[in-house]
């Protein structure tokens, strides 16, 4: 009975004050948001985007994403996998471009920082739910 209370002390004290260390991220949803882009030419444009992610196994998840700019719109898929606590990592596909790189999530409570990098330039998005 007193593991069982510890655990549900823990359990709720990480969804009342926030994912810190040992308390594991749900990342699963949709989550909005945007920032600067800059392509490999020099251009830069400001996107929004909107994610959805969907738990493909304990520790990684599938994302699917349109970001928009003034110019262009975009879809995207990624695949993440947990690399730490609050940190994740992976590769991300566009096929209408052809694009491919890698993806990087760093989430903190109900924000994340989410970086993209390819051969086409590369992003830095601030997503929240």
């Amino acid at each position: 009975m007193q593991k069982l209370m510890v655990g549900l002390l823990i359990a709720t004290s990480c969804l009342v004050f926030g994912p810190r260390q040992g308390c594991a991220t749900d990342l699963q949803g949709s989550w909005s948001g945007g920032g600067p882009i800059s392509f490999a030419s020099g251009a830069k444009e400001y996107a929004k985007c909107r994610a959805r992610y969907t738990r493909a196994s304990n520790e990684g998840y599938v994302v699917s994403a349109i970001c928009a700019t003034a110019s262009a719109r975009a879809a995207q898929t990624a695949t993440l996998r947990k690399i730490a606590d609050n940190r994740y990592r992976g590769t991300f596909y566009n096929h209408e471009y052809g694009i491919s790189g890698t993806i990087t999530v760093i989430v903190r409570g109900s924000t994340q920082s989410v970086s993209l990098t390819s051969d086409a330039g590369w992003a830095s998005l601030k997503f929240s739910k």
